[in-house]
């Protein structure tokens, strides 16, 4: 069986340090899986990530743009990935979408509704794991040893926007598994072992 696995958190909340262990312990349960990432995951996804980071723009066109990056993942990743039975392991994905354009930006959460019901209809995460960190302490995490992106260089008051949308998703669908990002690595990583060993038991 494949299972496709998502990944969130505000900038600096550090879900992107999980990523490789939760592709490890697939491997080790020999479960064939694929690492992607959103926006990206494909050729034209990885081009309109750089518009969408580092270009700005309208709130509206940047959800569109979002659905455009998605909607060609679906269709030459994440679809095939899973019906070939190949388990995803994805870096952020709608949930991100309602957290950061409609929390942060303030877009009707009905327009990104519409454009999730449009692009993937009946393709939801089996597995969500909420990285959970208050935006002063995320902040702080941020590394100032490179350029950060246009969503990384935001307010707190942005980020509490964001963080406030992923908690009240996490409290609406049950797939969600909150994980306080003040824990150590290794606690952390325990907790992510105890709910993947229910989800493929």
């Amino acid at each position: 069986m494949a299972y496709f696995i998502t990944v969130e958190g505000i900038d600096g909340a550090g879900k992107s340090t999980h990523l490789e262990f939760i592709q490890n312990y697939l491997n080790k349960k020999n479960i064939q899986n694929k690492l992607t990432r959103e926006p990206g995951g494909t050729d034209i996804g990885e081009k309109l990530r750089q518009l969408l980071l580092h270009d700005e723009m309208d709130v509206g066109t940047e959800t569109m743009m979002m659905f455009a990056a998605r909607h060609e993942h679906i269709i030459s990743v994440i679809q095939p990935s899973l019906k070939s039975n190949i388990s995803i392991v994805c870096d952020r994905f709608t949930d991100a979408t309602y957290a950061y354009q409609q929390g942060g930006k303030g877009i009707d959460p009905s327009f990104i509704k519409s454009l999730e019901q449009l692009v993937h209809p009946g393709l939801t995460p089996d597995l969500t794991f909420l990285f959970d960190l208050d935006p002063e302490a995320a902040h702080s995490r941020i590394s100032n040893e490179r350029d950060l992106d246009k969503f990384e260089k935001q307010s707190l008051t942005f980020f509490n926007g964001v963080r406030k949308i992923y908690l009240e998703l996490a409290k609406a669908h049950s797939r969600f598994h909150v994980i306080d990002s003040s824990q150590t690595i290794e606690q952390i990583q325990d907790i992510i072992s105890i709910k993947l060993d229910e989800l493929v038991k």
